[in-house]
């Protein structure tokens, strides 16, 4: 990923606090990409709900939904024992957050303006 920042572990749950305000009301990809089942999509395009880090089951989770009527119920995608946070917001059409796991699987989250040019 280009223009990309590494985190250190110490600044996850800040940046992913920090991605959650700064990205409210906008809609998110979660792209999941397994060297042994290849890339797959978990959400596209979905309201976005939220980002964290918990210390305490050592998982990154991203929240889809939680919006009624159409998307009344909150999913969520678990990453697992993450091993590195990067962060992509220069020379990139849209944010991006790279979640990469032990087994290096990873995760990307997308965001997208909400609205009429977010649905081409």
């Amino acid at each position: 990923m280009p223009g990309n920042a590494s985190l250190d572990r110490s600044d996850w749950t800040s940046t992913l606090d920090e991605a959650t305000a700064t990205h409210e009301g906008e809609l998110i990809t979660i792209e999941v990409m397994d060297q042994s089942i290849g890339h797959q999509y978990e959400a596209e395009r979905l309201p976005f709900s939220y980002l964290s880090y918990d210390h305490k089951s050592d998982a990154v989770v991203v929240a889809v939904g939680g919006r009624p009527p159409r998307y009344p119920v909150v999913l969520r995608h678990i990453v697992a024992h993450p091993k590195e946070i990067d962060v992509s917001t220069v020379d990139v059409p849209e944010t991006a957050i790279r979640v990469l796991d032990q087994d290096d699987t990873a995760t990307l989250i997308t965001f997208y303006p909400a609205g009429p040019a977010a649905q081409s």
